[in-house]
């Protein structure tokens, strides 16, 4: 079992949504993949990029069939929630949102550059204090106790190294402070990829949560002339 399937307080249910939403994030990867493999041109923009991943694959009926999406899954983006102030990147419905409204999961994406990776206001900055903030803070809810984060690498970078960065960060008093029990490390459940982790944190509430993070390299797409 995954280190992750281990943290403190979480029970038979909850393990059992964390490998079901395993599932799910095998398959944003694998429209990820198909994407690279379409050589698509993206602008340097996060919306743009979100939307061309969810749009033309995550909604897209063939490719849900082809990489397991299909069936069980709803993509939405830009969703306001009902009961906090967020308004989610990606929000991901499941069977049992059609008897609580409250059960979905959230992924929400950010670009990261190769631009001051050890500061205050870089990308890597903002990764943390309008990321995985806002689960901490629960700007963004946690029904399931597990959700996700899709890093854009819109320039080439050492992304192992930068994790290492991020979670330097996530130490900088002068960051909002993520209540990080567990820094992002390597996760493994999605093969041949290495570039996906795990960190675990306690929302305000003191309620532990596990957030993944992927890293979707596209700096090969990006198309500057477009900003």
């Amino acid at each position: 079992m995954e280190e992750e399937l281990n943290a403190k307080g979480y029970n038979h249910n909850a393990i059992n949504y964390t490998r079901e939403f395993q599932s799910v994030l095998h398959g944003v990867f694998a429209c990820y993949i198909i994407m690279l493999n379409d050589n698509v041109e993206l602008p340097n923009d996060e919306n743009e990029i979100r939307n061309n991943l969810l749009l033309k694959y995550l909604r897209n009926d063939a490719i849900r069939e082809k990489t397991g999406l299909s069936g069980n899954f709803i993509f939405d983006r830009e969703v306001p929630e009902d009961n906090t102030k967020g308004r989610t990147d990606i929000k991901i419905q499941t069977i049992q949102t059609f008897t609580r409204s409250e059960a979905y999961y959230i992924i929400e994406c950010k670009r990261l550059d190769n631009e001051n990776l050890t500061g205050i206001w870089g990308l890597n900055a903002k990764y943390i204090n309008d990321g995985i903030y806002r689960f901490v803070s629960k700007y963004y809810s946690a029904y399931y106790r597990v959700n996700a984060m899709l890093g854009f690498v819109v320039k080439h970078i050492d992304i192992h190294n930068n994790i290492n960065n991020i979670n330097a960060l996530l130490r900088n008093p002068q960051l909002n402070n993520c209540n990080t029990i567990q820094e992002i490390r390597t996760a493994t459940f999605i093969p041949n990829f290495e570039f996906h982790y795990y960190s675990v944190h306690n929302d305000c509430d003191n309620n532990e949560f596990i957030l993944y993070h992927l890293m979707f390299d596209f700096s090969n797409n990006i198309n500057y002339a477009q900003q």
